[in-house]
């Protein structure tokens, strides 16, 4: 093993992030090479800085006029060189607070400096890296995004324990996670993946329900289960009722126990409504680690990040920063959420008003989309149906479930929409 990666280990022994380090995880490091002297000679090379593989003319990047045409309110330096393993650290710092601003159930905890990395799949990824050996146990409802079993399961190697993520009477199933939590904890350890608002479904626990959550998680952890729980936050801040708990679980979870590492992966995607931007976080925390361990499990996230993407995008960080300084942000961002939710309001209206024997809509609150049930049929058929007799798209998430994202559909066409899904469903 490198000596510097035994050095990073030797900082984390004794912590649960050491302690769920997968063998991977163990043998990362961040190398003092080309990126690290870089960095340093950018500090103090005061004369001239021959390190880093890019082109400068007069002290500025090289660039084709052709393109920086296209960016005139933006600096060479903003739009062409490569960016920090880490991010633009002004862009990590501005993150940290924005997640202090939104989640105030945070109150005093400690947590890590957010990390960049290029979209929420590469942050769930790196996690799995340092995290999730072959045969681990992630726990994760039974509704979920179809890039997690690719990521922890073809790529890591794990082993997926699933919970159905209603109980009996439309809630959040609480006791099939505690189940879930007792079955994957045998062994010592587990990772649980939590993503609100879910995707398929768009449902987000109540304020109850995350109540209950977290006091699940901490009895777990209470029980001697070393747990790693990833709260998957893509769709942060769509939550449309006011008994829906409006933050982050992580804002709970980070200073728990001692015996859980939480972790937040979220970004501008649609927060700020830039999903091409490719640019996430990813946020650790955890009761009683110190400022060297956080530093240490940072240059391990940089290591995955190095070894695998080297970098995120400085153009897609440096627009975001100028336009955190918009005086007109907010309202925008607030203008957006609304026609959102006026789209979310329409569709409860339909499906609440329509009953069907053919379809049963599945609970939601939150986020971009709702997904119904089959009573009877085959939701690839009717998902074929759709598409190929009325032109309609939709995504078939299993045999018995539709998914419907009703955010990329104008809300005076969702009467259409919906007219044509029952129609179809009832005819199949």
């Amino acid at each position: 093993m490198h000596p510097l990666a035994i050095e990073l280990n030797a900082a984390l022994d004794g912590s649960v992030a050491g302690s769920l380090l997968s063998d991977l995880g163990r043998r990362l490091y961040f190398p003092k090479g080309i990126v690290a002297q870089s960095a340093e000679a950018k500090k103090h090379a005061k004369k001239l800085n021959a390190t880093i593989g890019i082109a400068y003319r007069g002290g500025a990047p090289l660039f084709l006029p052709s393109v920086r045409n296209l960016l005139p309110d933006l600096t060479p330096e903003e739009i062409f060189p490569y960016a920090p393993t880490q991010g633009v650290e002004a862009l990590r710092e501005l993150w940290k607070k924005e997640i202090i601003r939104k989640n105030p159930d945070i109150a005093d905890a400690v947590f890590s400096l957010p990390l960049v990395v290029p979209g929420l799949t590469a942050g769930i990824s790196v996690l799995a890296d340092l995290f999730v050996d072959r045969g681990d146990t992630v726990v994760l409802p039974d509704m979920y995004w179809d890039n997690y079993p690719l990521i922890l399961e073809t790529r890591r190697e794990a082993q997926l324990l699933t919970f159905p993520l209603y109980s009996a009477a439309g809630g959040f199933n609480l006791d099939g996670l505690i189940a879930a939590l007792k079955k994957a904890g045998a062994g010592g350890k587990c990772a649980l993946l939590l993503n609100f608002p879910n995707n398929p479904t768009g449902y987000s626990p109540t304020k109850r329900e995350a109540g209950e959550i977290v006091s699940a998680i901490a009895a777990a952890a209470a029980a001697g289960t070393r747990l790693l729980v990833i709260c998957d936050d893509a769709y942060f801040g769509l939550f449309y009722e006011q008994d829906t708990y409006p933050q982050s679980l992580f804002a709970r979870l980070c200073s728990l126990h001692e015996n859980v590492l939480a972790a937040k992966v979220d970004g501008s995607t649609k927060e700020d409504l830039t999903w091409g931007f490719r640019t996430g976080f990813v946020t650790l925390g955890a009761r009683g680690l110190s400022a060297e361990r956080y530093e240490a499990l940072t240059r391990k996230l940089m290591a995955a990040v190095r070894s695998t993407v080297s970098n995120s995008s400085i153009l897609a960080q440096s627009l975001l920063l100028r336009a955190s300084k918009s005086p007109t942000r907010e309202v925008e961002k607030e203008e957006a959420y609304r026609l959102l939710k006026a789209r979310y309001d329409k569709v409860r209206k339909i499906v609440a008003s329509r009953k069907s024997r053919a379809l049963t809509p599945l609970p939601f609150n939150s986020g971009y989309f709702m997904s119904f049930r089959l009573e009877r049929g085959n939701a690839e058929d009717l998902r074929k149906a759709l598409l190929m007799e009325d032109g309609i798209g939709t995504i078939a998430i299993d045999e018995r479930c539709l998914r419907v994202a009703y955010s990329s559909v104008d809300v005076e066409r969702l009467d259409e929409l919906y007219e044509l899904i029952y129609r179809a469903a009832e005819k199949l």
